[in-house]
């Protein structure tokens, strides 16, 4: 049975992925869309740009359990897609109680509110809570194998502990407390509106610039790679045909390691700007390999293929140049995301080695 929401929380909503899904949710014709976010480094009203006159904004913390109790009462919220999150592994690294406060802390304050509005009075009113989490929670896997949605978590990064400890949380309000629930674990990201701190955009816009190309140990880490427009794809499927109390692990089948896709970004930068040929590839640069460096994350997406006709529409080979192609052209985006503050941090945790870009 098919799902239909009225009025739907998105966190996060100005965000990279968060934007993307908006558009989706607007496109669907949901009739009351409200995005919440905090406007970190990482969230810009300007994301929203298109479709900001379509959608409620609300400017605040999903951690301010008075501000996310006020909205379930003044909007009925019947679903939430919550993708909120602090999401750099870096950045974990560097300072972990961030992590652990918005993406376990305010998770926990999203459960709650929810848990509280649905008990009653309408409760045989259909509603449904969906957690955007990564395939970062499963590990690291060795060259061969995929993680499936019964794959043991076994998080190496602070960061990915954090959205463990988040996914866990929200099986247990569902087991416990009956909250319709669904989970979704998603592999890298990629495309327009993320920003300069992972990997794509960064090597794009150092590419562009004639900065360095830094790359992580030997670049051997492998990735799999899914356009963002096919991620908020996947995150209706799960809003509006997920089961709840299950997961699904969505994902392209497009691995690749990081050297190659540095190689790759280099070469398409070099043709959309006329560069001369290997002209970007000689920027690339060996630095210090990250903390806990994971080797390889795989999806097995064949759940939400049997459950949903699952299917991503978009490849690297088709839509990497676009993806270039976008970041050359909206050179005032960079400039307008690239904050004081995100500038600050740069400059602090990678010192003269120009940044390398998270896995994520």
């Amino acid at each position: 049975m098919t799902f239909t929401p009225t009025s739907l929380l998105i966190t996060g909503g100005a965000g990279f992925i968060g934007s993307s899904t908006v558009r989706r949710a607007v496109a669907a014709g949901v009739s009351k869309i409200v995005v919440l976010d905090a406007l970190t480094y990482a969230g810009h009203r300007i994301n929203l740009g298109d479709v900001m006159s379509a959608v409620t904004f609300v400017h605040g913390n999903i951690c301010d359990a008075a501000l996310v109790n006020g909205l379930f009462a003044q909007h009925a919220f019947d679903s939430v897609i919550h993708l909120a999150a602090e999401t750099h592994v870096d950045r974990s690294i560097e300072s972990a109680a961030e992590f652990v406060q918005t993406n376990v802390v305010g998770t926990l304050t999203l459960l709650d509110a929810s848990m509280r509005a649905w008990a009653a009075p309408n409760a045989n009113t259909e509603r449904r809570f969906v957690h955007v989490s990564t395939d970062e929670v499963y590990g690291s896997l060795g060259p061969t194998g995929h993680f499936t949605e019964s794959t043991a978590y076994a998080p190496n990064s602070p960061y990915a502990a954090s959205k463990a400890s988040s996914d866990l949380l929200v099986r247990s309000f569902h087991r416990t407390y009956g909250l319709p629930t669904v989970v979704t674990n998603t592999c890298n990201n990629y495309g327009p509106r993320q920003l300069p701190e992972k990997l794509i955009p960064l090597m794009i816009a150092h590419a562009l610039s004639g900065k360095k190309l830094p790359v992580y140990g030997k670049g051997a880490q492998v990735r799999e790679w899914l356009h963002v427009d096919d991620h908020a794809d996947s995150l209706w499927l799960a809003l509006t045909q997920g089961a709840a109390g299950e997961s699904y692990n969505f994902g392209s089948g497009e691995e690749t390691d990081n050297l190659r896709m540095v190689e790759r970004l280099a070469d398409t930068v070099d043709e959309v700007s006329g560069n001369p040929k290997g002209m970007s590839r000689a920027l690339i640069t060996f630095v210090e390999d990250r903390k806990g460096h994971d080797f390889r994350y795989a999806i097995d997406s064949s759940k939400a293929k049997a459950a949903f006709g699952w299917q991503p529409k978009r490849t690297l080979a088709h839509d990497l140049r676009a993806v270039v192609e976008w970041y050359r052209d909206n050179e005032e985006w960079c400039r307008l995301v690239s904050s004081d503050e995100h500038s600050r941090f740069q400059a602090a945790y990678y010192k003269d080695r120009e940044g390398t870009g998270g896995a994520k």
